[in-house]
């Protein structure tokens, strides 16, 4: 007999072929008449499938379940669950045409309007299973663009988005009845059509596609111009030899809790995915003296749509051009490994995978004290933080100062009194191992970057 619960091939059970299983608890709970009515009048009603084809049962549920929160985020009413058990998915409607009908009848028997699949779905997939359901299908890929959207608030990161929702439509355009006519400027082959306005002319998806090409040139301009200001910014901070920390994670793991509680930020905080777009960069003083910048990206998840990936490749740059990148793991999490692979997997598609990382284990406060120590087992060098509560960020700024690169140049000399806003660069950029006022000026002894150092010694003669 086999233990091992992940299914191999050819040996899926057939009871488990033949239906959709129904996950429980992932119907969204209404609280009251106010919100009943609300959502009846503003929020879309979603049943969401899946494709069981590797793993165990619980880990398809939970990848079900992680769905239905994104569902939830983007403002929909989860009326459903349903996951198939499959050797791969179908590749005419993802989970096969008998199913597509079963899920057809459950569609009506719901009363919903919209289905969602935990999955990226192609072209024909999309069209042939909404050809059957009758009601609108899309994938989990675009329903991660619909957040991203709806929480996209800089110029830049509304016009990265859109980017990516453009890259996602363009083969995924098509008519209906009457759009597929061809649209002429005047009437074909007539004689009172102007110059150029005689012949077929184009149909309504050509032009469509015709459009959405031109506004992605726009906006890749506009990016490119975006990041080229990030970039000289970016710059800046490495000429003044200020170290970086760039903070990422698997989304709802707290990092723009954690930045607040560091920094005092004020960055948004809401329990839902995919809350912080946009990056924050704040300054942090170190327990050395010396100052750090240190930034909040985008989270992570799990299948991030390549779409998104490239499109906020630009901003990812936060990540890749830091000193040290803090990994932020919710430790209250069930499966945070997977949260952590997944991380791992973003980091090394934009080229930060091989920069340094400082594990952060946050969530104490709620999190099982068994789980905990299994993680600081797993990860040696983590550190174990409550951003809520502020339990542990003594120690993570400890050994923020301890993991960073440390000024090169040693210095000892005296500096004039009129060069008071050198001797302030030493404690902001540097570590003052030693100061004392005498009569002729500042007696400094400091490790500090080699553009200071010059400055410093110019001074001192």
């Amino acid at each position: 007999m086999n233990d091992d619960p992940t299914p191999l091939t050819g040996e899926l059970d057939l009871e488990d072929r033949q239906a959709l299983r129904r996950v429980a608890g992932l119907s969204t709970e209404l609280q009251d008449v106010t919100e009943v009515e609300y959502r009846q009048v503003r929020l879309e009603q979603v049943v969401l499938v899946g494709v069981w084809t590797e793993g165990t049962a619980w880990q398809a549920e939970r990848s079900l379940v992680e769905l239905a929160r994104l569902a939830e985020t983007a403002g929909a009413a989860v009326l459903e669950g349903l996951i198939q058990r499959r050797d791969r998915p179908d590749p005419a409607t993802y989970i096969g045409s008998g199913k597509a009908q079963e899920l057809r009848r459950i569609v009506v028997a719901t009363g919903a309007d919209t289905v969602i699949c935990d999955g990226e779905l192609t072209p024909g997939q999309l069209r042939h299973l909404e050809d059957v359901v009758k009601v609108k299908v899309v994938d989990r890929t675009w329903l991660i663009l619909d957040i991203f959207a709806q929480h996209a608030r800089s110029k830049a990161g509304r016009a990265q988005v859109s980017l990516a929702q453009m890259e996602y439509l363009l083969p995924r355009l098509r008519g209906w009845g009457e759009s597929l006519s061809r649209q002429a400027g005047g009437r074909a082959g007539g004689a009172t059509g102007g110059v150029g306005t005689r012949g077929p002319g184009e149909t309504k998806i050509e032009t469509d596609r015709r459009r959405i090409r031109d506004q992605m040139t726009v906006l890749r301009r506009q990016l490119k111009e975006m990041e080229r200001v990030r970039r000289t910014q970016r710059s800046g901070r490495r000429r003044s030899g200020t170290p970086s920390v760039a903070i990422a994670g698997y989304t709802n793991a707290g990092k723009s809790s954690l930045l607040n509680r560091l920094t005092g930020a004020g960055v948004l905080v809401e329990d839902e995915l995919f809350a912080t777009l946009d990056p924050t960069v704040r300054r942090l003083e170190l327990p050395s003296g010396r100052a750090c910048t240190i930034a909040d990206t985008v989270g992570f998840v799990r299948h991030l749509p390549h779409h998104l990936v490239e499109a906020f490749r630009s901003t990812l740059e936060e990540v890749t051009e830091a000193d040290l990148v803090l990994h932020v793991v919710d430790g209250s999490d069930a499966e945070p490994e997977e949260q952590m692979s997944a991380v791992r997997e973003v980091l090394s598609e934009i080229g930060a995978g091989d920069l340094p990382e400082l594990i952060v284990i946050n969530k104490a406060d709620l999190a099982d004290p068994l789980d905990i120590a299994r993680l600081r087992h797993l990860e040696p060098g983590a550190v174990v933080v409550s951003a809520r509560a502020g339990e542990g960020v003594g120690a993570l700024l400890e050994a923020l100062d301890a993991r960073l690169p440390r000024p090169e140049v040693d210095v000892d000399l005296v500096v004039p009194y009129e060069r008071g806003d050198l001797i302030a660069q030493a404690h902001d950029k540097g570590e003052v191992l030693l100061e004392e006022h005498l009569a002729e000026g500042t007696h400094l002894r400091a490790r500090v970057s080699a553009e200071l150092a010059a400055r410093l010694q110019a001074a001192s003669r």
